[in-house]
């Protein structure tokens, strides 16, 4: 009687299958590790695979691995504004602050490295990427607030709010993910709502995109809530009208 060793099954990757393995290794280890800590014997032990072979895939070393693994994460995080036009915008907006805040979850310690600079690897080209995904995401939030030519201040507000939301993005992280991730969504979204309200009392171009943006709220929606927070607050204040 013979017995037969079970073999497992090979599969050949092709290029963009074996790249794409090479930068999730690459990604794994930059979310918890800086990119100049991390070596290409790191990478290849992550992928399972050979130092050559890495060079193979990536001839220009480790800076054309990160820059590589930059766009990746780049791509990922431009797509994260991306909802369809419909609905009130504090939805759409706590839908893609769900995906952004989660890709910063995943990525921890390595989300500052990764896309805010401060590394030694860090180029006008890493720089460029990095700048690329802020103007996508600005984008992105004109088209919910559809308005086709944007003025100055209304770009500028929005600009400021992607800031803040790396920014505090940051901040989360160094304060040990604190307060939970649905509670820091809500609050960027109630910044949005009023940063955008105070360029509405300067812009008519504002003003108009407030007053379409609030139509579509809902009473029990993230507005109404806010909005009786603060009716008490600025209630005592009413000796300034």
């Amino acid at each position: 009687m013979t017995s037969e060793t079970p073999t497992r099954a090979y599969r050949r990757l092709s290029v963009e299958e074996r790249r794409s393995q090479l930068l999730e290794a690459a990604l794994s280890l930059f979310a918890h590790r800086a990119p100049e800590e991390v070596s290409l014997d790191d990478v290849a032990e992550a992928a399972g695979v050979s130092r050559p072979l890495v060079y193979r895939y990536f001839p220009g070393g480790k800076q054309q691995l990160y820059e590589a693994a930059l766009r990746s994460a780049a791509e990922e995080l431009e797509h994260c504004f991306a909802e369809p036009p419909q609905g009130p915008l504090t939805q759409r907006l706590s839908r893609a602050l769900d995906r952004y805040l989660a890709f910063v979850d995943q990525h921890d310690a390595g989300f500052s490295a990764l896309l805010q600079g401060g590394s030694v690897v860090e180029t006008s080209r890493t720089t460029a990427i990095v700048d690329g995904v802020r103007r996508a995401a600005a984008e992105h939030i004109l088209d919910h607030l559809a308005v086709a030519d944007p003025g100055p201040r209304l770009r500028m507000t929005v600009r400021m709010w992607i800031t803040a939301v790396e920014a505090a993005s940051l901040i989360w992280l160094d304060e040990d993910k604190e307060p939970p991730l649905d509670e820091l969504r809500d609050w960027l979204v109630e910044q949005f709502v009023v940063a955008l309200a105070a360029t509405a009392g300067r812009d008519p171009q504002a003003a108009g995109v407030v007053k379409a943006a609030l139509a579509l709220e809902t009473a029990d929606g993230a507005v109404g809530a806010m909005a009786r927070r603060l009716l008490p607050v600025i209630g005592e204040a009413a000796h300034l009208l």
